[in-house]
């Protein structure tokens, strides 16, 4: 009986627990919505350093889009080369519904701490 009540405790608890997400994934999943469905690899690294001014390493990248999948914040479909294309099939990733919320706390949060600071911080 104890067993069950502290299982469904941390279940609770668990399910209560906001997951944050890290800037690198805020500018990913920023990026794979401004693609617009042109969202692979490379094109996100691409667009990821055009909207932070950091590259990002390949492995990072496949580590935390492997991390979004994961937590149900995209989904990844695999497509092979057009006609005039070459090379391997590529994994072509979307934002989800989910996504777009834990982005949107995230944004919440942000706006909450900068509007917290004093003004003499905002100004520089």
């Amino acid at each position: 009986m104890y067993i069950n009540y502290v299982h469904n405790f941390l279940i609770m608890i668990k399910e209560r627990t906001m997951k944050i997400l890290t800037i690198l994934e805020q500018i990913i999943l920023a990026s794979i919505i401004t693609l617009e469905g042109d969202a692979y690899g490379v094109s996100i690294r691409k667009k990821a350093r055009d909207l932070s001014g950091k590259s990002i390493m390949y492995g990072s990248l496949y580590n935390i889009l492997d991390q979004l999948h994961r937590k149900g914040y995209v989904t990844r479909t695999k497509r092979k080369p057009i006609l005039n294309e070459s090379g391997h099939e590529k994994i072509f990733y979307k934002v989800t519904p989910s996504g777009m919320k834990a982005l949107q706390e995230a944004q919440t949060i942000q706006n909450s701490i900068w509007d917290s600071l004093p003004a003499y911080t905002k100004k520089k």
